[in-house]
């Protein structure tokens, strides 16, 4: 396993900040709650859902995909198993991804196993689960990008609603292909990742997606 960093490129010092601003607010722990609260508090699909289960549920998922992730992370931090916060060599990533592992799986065998819940939200945390599996797996050859990896789950995730629904989704899923596209470019210009991290990592999360909704 390498873990050699991508030659920053030369791009302006404003479009690097922009890009980190963008990286720092649709950062992968964020993407699945914001698709969340997207799928509970603003889609057609779940409008006649008690809204007390909306916000149980969307507490479940602030703890699960944002609080104790980071948790871990910066406790890796302190104990001096992850040289920074940012994750930026692949052996950094390996205890964050089996820790995140372990809460994906958890908030997806609670959604899967409760009928109470929306079934679509029970496919998608499984399609947040797998491909944090296949990133950790993929991690000993390639550092993917972890941004790719959620937008690429969060976009395929949309597509499928739609497909499943009366209602038109084409604002939806333009406002999601624009965000999509400004994670990955953001990514580039940071110097984080090159294109085969970047690709690869929509590529995985779209077909994480996949499977989980063929399996749901």
């Amino acid at each position: 396993m390498t873990s050699t960093e991508s030659p920053a490129p030369s791009f302006h010092p404003a479009l690097r900040w922009g890009a980190e601003v963008i990286s720092v607010v649709l950062h992968p722990l964020f993407i699945p709650v914001y698709i969340l609260m997207f799928t509970l508090w603003i889609s057609p699909l779940t409008i006649a859902l008690d809204p007390q289960v909306k916000a149980r549920i969307s507490v479940s998922f602030g703890l699960m995909y944002i609080l104790f992730p980071l948790a871990t992370v910066l406790l890796a931090k302190g104990l001096g198993f992850v040289d920074s916060i940012r994750l930026k060599s692949q052996r950094d990533r390996i205890i964050p991804y089996v820790g995140c592992g372990i809460y994906y799986f958890w908030m997806w065998y609670v959604l899967h196993k409760q009928g109470a819940f929306p079934a679509p939200l029970a496919a998608f945390a499984l399609g947040v689960f797998l491909a944090s599996s296949a990133g950790l797996i993929l991690n000993a050859w390639l550092k993917i990008s972890m941004h790719a990896l959620a937008a690429g789950t969060g976009i395929t995730f949309l597509f499928v609603l739609a497909l499943a629904s009366p209602f038109a989704w084409g604002f939806y899923l333009s406002v999601g292909l624009l965000l999509t596209g400004l994670i990955c470019t953001a990514r580039l210009l940071s110097g984080d990742h090159n294109t085969a991290e970047v690709y690869s990592g929509l590529f995985v999360g779209a077909l994480s997606m996949m499977i989980a909704a063929w399996f749901s």
